[in-house]
């Protein structure tokens, strides 16, 4: 009987994606310095897709690459076309993620020459050569002018991007359109993607272009309501704790009543990335039982 709930749950959530995907446009210019292009890999974890982004007036930057659906290619080459624009100049990247960086190699071959730029850190494998990019760098565009803030949290490396001529901010993982993000366990940090998210807060921003989903016209409620998302995590976790629960499905389970199962998973990572916080703070204690779930309680 489970299983046939959670089959159905997992139906209704790839019709309510496939709904969101049909509605998303492939390409859109959601300003007269910035395009978008869809990277056509939507799921569960990226929502319609990938949002690549052209900015600049007539030589684009490429932010971004997609995963390297093949697909993809083609619908560059009609918005290039259409925009008047031969190649894009140069790209930059955002993160190692695959479904970030996985349409390098494709573009080094429709592109030949052109630049890979991203910030080399705790990089184990890059497909092909990169230029670093330091927290502060300032990318020169045709006509507009992006600077490069280091923003740990979802990765390592992570790199958001400041278009000064429209106070706008290209957030990539950091902040999503319609979702909040995901903390891996193995190269994520929620520690470090609170204080990332602090330090927009300093900056004059209006706009957000996401990496995923569509335009956040208010930039500063956005950044505001996903720290007081997180913070209101943290409380139900503690709490959850003070009431004796003790795993993470069980945790997951209480705090995510309504989520479908099928996102249970993404919320046990959720959930680790603040337990793991609170441990440093000396606030919880893992208790590893062998062969069985790592338990957890209030210190």
């Amino acid at each position: 009987m489970a299983d046939g709930h959670l089959e159905v749950q997992q139906a209704f959530l790839a019709r309510v994606e496939m709904s969101r995907v049909a509605e998303f446009p492939r390409t859109a210019t959601p300003s007269g310095l910035v395009g978008r292009v869809l990277g056509l890999n939507p799921g569960l974890m990226t929502g319609p897709g990938t949002n690549t982004y052209l900015v600049g007036e007539k030589n684009p930057l490429l932010l971004d690459t997609g995963a390297g659906v093949p697909e993809y290619l083609p619908l560059l080459d009609d918005y290039l076309k259409h925009r008047g624009w031969p190649r894009p100049s140069r790209i930059i990247l955002t993160h190692r993620h695959r479904d970030h960086m996985g349409g390098v190699g494709q573009l080094r071959e429709r592109f030949p020459g052109i630049s890979v730029s991203k910030l080399i850190h705790r990089d184990p494998d890059l497909p092909g050569p990169m230029e670093n990019l330091p927290d502060g760098a300032t990318v020169q565009g045709d006509g507009v002018t992006l600077v490069a803030i280091y923003t740990p949290g979802h990765a390592s490396d992570h790199l958001c991007y400041y278009l000064r001529e429209e106070k706008a901010l290209f957030t990539g993982d950091l902040i999503l359109g319609g979702s909040t993000s995901v903390i891996p366990p193995d190269d994520g940090d929620l520690g470090d993607y609170l204080a990332s998210l602090r330090k927009l807060q300093g900056l004059a921003v209006k706009r957000i272009y996401p990496a995923h989903g569509p335009v956040i016209e208010d930039g500063p409620a956005k950044i505001q309501e996903y720290l007081d998302h997180r913070l209101m995590r943290e409380r139900q976790i503690l709490e959850a704790l003070g009431e004796g629960l003790r795993t993470i499905p069980e945790m997951v389970g209480r705090i995510y009543v309504d989520v479908s199962p099928a996102l249970h998973p993404a919320a046990g990572l959720s959930v680790h990335s603040h337990l793991v916080k609170l441990q440093r703070e000396g606030r919880v204690r893992e208790e590893v039982v062998p062969g069985a779930p790592s338990r957890w309680v209030l210190v």
